[in-house]
């Protein structure tokens, strides 16, 4: 990452720390969901991206010196495609969580990093390691034990749509590494802002109406700023300090914590083929992250 105004003084631990309070927050957006009363994917999304776009904006400027436009604009093509996948993944993610159990939905979002191995082998023509192709296969397991249980349920709308959300982060990271980009911040405040735009004209278009209940709105809002703006600056600090490889493993917190909490505040429970399926999805994660941290040791910071 870039250097910033956080970085004297930060520990590995202190990283570890930051990383897994980010998971923390980005697992609360499935309790976030389904405490919605009324509202659809599109006003969701248009609020929760108000507060983000303008949490982001203030972060950006406190990190840039009060520049924050010369931050923005130094993200170029990249950030602006970049932006826009997230807002693919942020629109299916919404919508999978709406149509499909947590549990499910988390578990197919955690997905995303093979898929940006696959993409970053095919586009970028990086190398993959064996172990990570190996895991790969085991993850594609997983996942078509998830979905085609959710087919059996009815839920096959939900499940595609949360792989089409993991689909739109992966491309969201190779675009990253595409255009070189070392702050993902301005990237994922343009998502914001095209997710603002592009919501807002489907609202007006279909006829949804912007006043939805005070509830809705105020979910959103906090959703902005907590599950996705917050867990993102944290995580952007942490990351400074922790290995790639370790990264992976605390980051897997937000999909262990995501069906926990609406397990016990709601009572939603998860079938025993999505728990299988999940938990093979996890053990791919797991086991590709360890054989990287054996392949380049931890450094004591």
């Amino acid at each position: 990452m870039a250097a910033t105004v956080e970085a004297p003084g930060l520990r590995y631990a202190h990283g570890v720390i930051l990383v897994l309070m980010a998971g923390v927050f980005w697992s609360s957006m499935g309790i976030g969901i389904r405490l919605i009363e009324q509202a659809n994917v599109w006003q969701i999304l248009f609020y929760r991206s108000i507060a983000l776009a303008l949490f982001l904006f203030t972060v950006i400027s406190l990190r840039s010196g009060w520049k924050p436009l010369a931050t923005i604009r130094r993200a170029g093509l990249a950030g602006a495609i970049g932006g826009l996948s997230l807002v693919a993944a942020f629109a299916g993610g919404i919508y999978a969580l709406q149509t499909t159990t947590v549990a499910n939905a988390m578990f197919l979002f955690a997905s995303a990093p093979f898929m940006a191995a696959l993409f970053g082998w095919i586009v970028l023509r990086e190398s993959v390691r064996r172990a990570t192709w190996i895991a790969m296969g085991f993850a594609l397991a997983g996942v078509a034990v998830m979905v085609i249980n959710g087919i059996s349920l009815g839920r096959a709308a939900g499940n595609l749509s949360a792989l089409f959300s993991a689909f739109g982060f992966a491309v969201f990271t190779i675009t990253l590494r595409w255009g070189r980009l070392e702050d993902m911040m301005p990237a994922v405040f343009l998502a914001g802002v095209f997710a603002i735009l592009i919501s807002g004209t489907v609202c007006l278009s279909a006829g949804y109406d912007f006043e939805i209940p005070a509830n809705d709105i105020g979910i959103a809002l906090a959703m902005g700023v907590f599950q996705v703006g917050l867990g993102l600056t944290i995580f952007t600090i942490g990351s400074r300090v922790v290995p790639a490889a370790e990264l992976a493993l605390l980051s897997m917190t937000e999909v262990v914590l995501g069906p926990l909490w609406t397990w016990l505040f709601i009572g939603e429970t998860a079938s025993p083929l999505t728990l299988l399926g999940g938990a093979v999805l996890m053990l791919a994660i797991a086991g590709n992250a360890l054989s990287g941290l054996r392949r380049k040791p931890i450094p004591v910071i």
